[in-house]
């Protein structure tokens, strides 16, 4: 059975090229009909929060990917957080180290910086081995270490040898004998570096692919050697594409927005979202660039992923989305637009809500023209804001037939039985069959009086959500004293 993970750390928020690794695992579990787990790294106690963590989870949820097993959720292979895994990590340790494959070591942290800063004072790479820590392993310094309650520092001895594996983005990797020296595999304080932590789960949690950024590739070599000594199979790797800014260089906060809860806050739909990042490394085999999650899970492969370098383009992530919410249900973006609404100013809590059917008649007049739910409150200003009163200059017979169109309107639309699409629009009609004026020149005016601007909703949504009173009156101010 396929076995997938996302393991993220919680550090901080959602990063969307950690979204999208998570969304590439989730989908290719879901093709293979496998298991899809979230593991929780937290070994970085200094930086780690539970607060970090609880984000991450709902952000992870916000944008539709769930998980068969998790910290929250738990499972066989529990438990799914490493701060709660560290005998596992001390047992594994002390397997290798009864194998002779790894070895403690008893030189303080600024013991082993000396000797890192002297090697490469003589122009070798920073290569440990275990006969350069020998001198630090005496009698004293072991009674030393149990006097102060230290622990040694575990090293894995790797084999000097070639380490080769098939990516099934990349292909053949090799890493040639001498790309690295012994590593360190349990700090001091009995916490797993993260590249043994890493192999211990997916061995435990029989994780069978592994899919991660391709900066994880020189973790690799590592982990490799590890799988090696506890005589593991080791899971198949893919490593994708790096996303990138538009300058070329790792996305960053240089370039805006670069977490999911960034993007949900700017009022970005989970889908449009999730659709844009699918594209980031992989393409559908039709070329389609708008699809739903099933169409990804149904033609989602890794041999689709891509190994250049992905530019996220904000452009078109904010385009996506303008599609996503034309397309979206008017009632559910009415309730993601309140809050936006709110907190401009235009309406309270309690006032959307007693209105909630024009409110969302408004939304529908206006969801064309913004590829961002927090738009919305600026672009409903023209129903709320009352605009410079617009004078009709009359100068010309064009003008001259204006305001008398303008004057039957007003008259027209103060007997009209109810204020409704159909009556205000047929009544339009049968004034202008009747005036025959310039057409365009009586829209755009009939727009400037109503909102003083030169674009907008459809007109006949203006002149209804703006109701009876506000049009008539708008309509005076316009005309009165021509």
């Amino acid at each position: 059975m396929t076995r997938v993970r996302f393991a993220p750390s919680p550090t901080g928020h959602l990063h969307v090229g950690g979204a999208r690794t998570a969304l590439f695992n989730y989908l290719y579990a879901k093709h293979t009909d496998g298991k899809f787990v979230l593991r929780i790294e937290d070994t970085d106690i200094e930086r780690s929060t539970k607060e970090s963590e609880e984000k991450l989870i709902e952000s992870l949820l916000w944008l539709g990917i769930s998980w068969d097993e998790g910290p929250d959720i738990g499972g066989p292979f529990g438990p799914y957080r490493q701060s709660e895994r560290k005998l596992i990590y001390k047992q594994m340790a002390e397997q290798l180290l009864r194998e002779g494959k790894a070895y403690e070591v008893y030189a303080y942290p600024d013991e082993i910086k000396a000797l890192h800063d002297k090697l490469m004072a003589q122009g070798k790479p920073p290569h440990y081995s275990e006969e350069m820590f020998k001198e630090f392993d005496t009698p004293s310094r072991r009674r030393e270490f149990e006097q102060k309650g230290l622990t040694p520092a575990i090293f894995f001895k790797i084999p000097r040898k070639d380490f080769a594996f098939f990516d099934l983005v990349k292909g053949e990797v090799i890493f040639k004998e001498g790309s690295l020296g012994d590593f360190t595999i349990m700090r001091s304080n009995g916490l797993p570096i993260y590249n043994f932590a890493v192999v211990v789960d997916d061995m435990l949690m029989e994780i069978s692919h592994v899919i991660r950024g391709d900066d994880h590739l020189p973790n690799t070599l590592k982990q490799l050697a590890l799988y090696e000594a506890f005589g593991v199979i080791p899971p198949k790797f893919a490593h994708v594409s790096m996303i990138l800014g538009p300058d070329g260089k790792k996305l960053s906060k240089r370039h805006g927005a670069t977490s999911v809860e960034e993007f949900r806050d700017r009022g970005f739909l989970p889908e449009a979202l999730v659709n844009y990042l699918v594209l980031l490394g992989w393409s559908h085999p039709d070329g389609k660039e708008i699809m739903t999650i099933n169409e990804m899970i149904k033609e989602f492969s890794v041999e689709r992923l891509n190994s250049s370098a992905a530019v996220f383009d904000e452009a078109k992530a904010r385009w996506m989305n303008g599609i996503y919410i034309r397309e979206a249900d008017t009632e559910r973006l009415t309730e993601l637009s309140i809050p936006y609404i709110v907190s401009s100013g235009l309406m309270t809590e309690e006032e959307a809500r007693s209105n909630i059917k024009w409110l969302r008649k408004a939304i529908e007049s206006v969801k064309k023209s913004v590829d961002e739910l927090s738009e919305i409150p600026q672009k409903l200003a023209v129903y709320f804001e009352e605009p410079e009163p617009y004078k009709i200059s009359s100068t010309d017979e064009n003008t001259k037939t204006l305001i008398k169109i303008f004057f039957a309107m007003r008259d027209a639309f103060d007997v009209l039985d109810s204020w409704d699409h159909n009556s205000v629009v047929s009544t339009i009609k049968k004034i202008l069959k009747e005036y025959k004026p310039d057409r365009k020149l009586f829209y755009s005016t009939l727009r400037k009086i109503l909102t003083g601007k030169d674009e907008g909703p459809e007109l006949v949504e203006i002149l209804f959500l703006l109701g009876r009173n506000k049009v008539i009156d708008r309509i005076e101010k316009a005309v009165i004293d021509q």
